[in-house]
């Protein structure tokens, strides 16, 4: 019999557990008819979001100490990848959130579940847009800043804003190698303001990710956490590797750490990496099984017959299965040879970093050319918006214009296997 997620005790992950599978797959039907709307309205209705929420899918990487499903990170790439099939701005906006979700890990039980209580709670986080800081104050911080890229803030409760932290006078804190120091401050969405018309973009419309901003804030200490929940990424230097220039904090970010699963030896950033690679490949093949479906009932104009008869298409189809077979099994054998290197050896073991690093960019590159194939085969077809190929592959050049499938990674990785120091920025 199949354990559920549920019967597990606290604090441990279960292997692949296809009752979380069978809920995102589920889910495809809904969130595919749904496209248009999110497109036009650059965010995720009220049905669909009450359908997640219900299937639970922004708990997958929060603790089960605080409801979550503390899912094993080969079956959570596979949900996203589910999700994805159905709509990918839906499923940037599940994984951008889960990765946030890894913050209930360096949170006091009570603060966390002032975060994360409520069952439909979402936290969400972007990038600092200019000068963001935390200055001490009595009981916390007084935090000014500016963040883009809030993906998923429109239906999120609370929203993060990465700072730089100073001490009472404002002077800054800084950390062991002299470097600015920093944390996380958690703030409810209501205490933000949103700059209006600040997502207006080509595609991946859906995520709604606004620039927001708080002037002098003041944010309870309970609530300023470990920056990004990174912690175990930048302690775990090696000879050669490069570590990132910014400290934590004053004190070490691993006493911070309050959950044993073994997930929490993980930093967002393998989970932004194989979540961010898993839109891209269930939007590629979603793109592929709408054009099988069209070469099995159009007939080209220039031809008299079908396009499933045209060996190029044949050959085309037989490639981009291929492509996205390949990419899918080799990040799945990079998670859980991370997986299982960080069980056996208490970290998140380097040259697993490298192998899920270059996958995971590699498999993003390698989507978008079946997503490109897809579309050029489908010819006329494909430009209108009643289609389902026009507003998928605007989303897919948005994925490959994020930091995840940046080609500097592959430099990254190339350096790593010359034998050449690398930093560790984005590993």
């Amino acid at each position: 019999m199949r354990l559920k997620p549920t019967d597990l005790p606290i604090g441990h992950t279960a292997d692949i557990d296809q009752d979380w599978l069978v809920l995102a797959r589920n889910l495809r039907p809904l969130l595919d008819a749904a496209g248009p709307q999110i497109d036009a309205t650059q965010s995720l209705p009220s049905t669909v979001l009450d359908a997640l929420f219900s299937a639970r899918m922004f708990r997958l990487l929060l603790p089960r100490s605080q409801g979550g499903a503390e899912l094993d990170l080969p079956t959570y790439f596979q949900v996203i990848c589910a999700i994805a099939e159905g709509d990918a701005s839906a499923a940037w906006s599940v994984n951008q959130s889960n990765g946030c979700a890894l913050s209930a890990a360096y949170m006091d039980s009570d603060a966390a579940s002032d975060v994360f209580g409520d069952p439909r709670a979402v936290l969400s986080w972007g990038f600092p847009a200019g000068a963001c800081v935390a200055r001490q104050v009595e009981g916390g911080w007084r935090v000014t800043g500016n963040w883009g890229f809030g993906s998923g803030n429109r239906h999120s409760s609370w929203l993060g804003g990465h700072c730089q932290i100073q001490d009472h006078e404002g002077n800054a804190i800084r950390g062991v190698s002299g470097q600015p120091a920093e944390r996380t401050a958690l703030i409810r969405r209501q205490d933000v303001d949103i700059t209006p018309g600040s997502w207006k973009v080509l595609g991946l419309r859906g995520t709604g990710s606004d620039t927001y901003s708080v002037n002098e804030l003041f944010v309870p200490a309970r609530y300023c956490i470990v920056p990004r929940a990174v912690a175990p990424d930048l302690l775990a230097a090696e000879e050669g590797v490069a570590t990132r220039a910014v400290d934590m904090a004053v004190t070490d970010p691993q006493s911070e750490r309050r959950e044993s699963g073994l997930l929490y030896r993980f930093s967002p950033t393998i989970v932004y990496q194989a979540g961010f690679a898993a839109v891209a490949l269930g939007l590629a093949r979603a793109m592929l099984n709408s054009f099988i479906s069209l070469a099995n009932q159009k007939t080209s104009k220039s031809a008299s017959t079908m396009l499933r008869d045209n060996a190029v298409i044949q050959e085309h189809v037989a490639v981009s299965q291929a492509r996205l077979e390949s990419m899918r099994i080799w990040l799945i054998d990079s998670l859980r040879r991370s997986w299982d290197g960080n069980m056996e050896t208490g970290s998140h073991r380097f040259d697993d970093r490298i192998n899920m690093r270059l996958a995971a960019t590699y498999a993003i590159r390698e989507a978008a050319r079946v997503a490109q194939d897809a579309y050029t085969d489908a010819g006329a077809t494909a430009i209108f918006e009643s289609q389902p190929f026009e507003r998928r592959l605007r989303d897919m050049h948005a994925v490959t214009q994020q930091v995840q499938g940046h080609s500097i990674h592959l430099q990254t990785a190339g350096q790593h296997y010359l034998g050449m120091k690398v930093s560790s920025r984005f590993i």
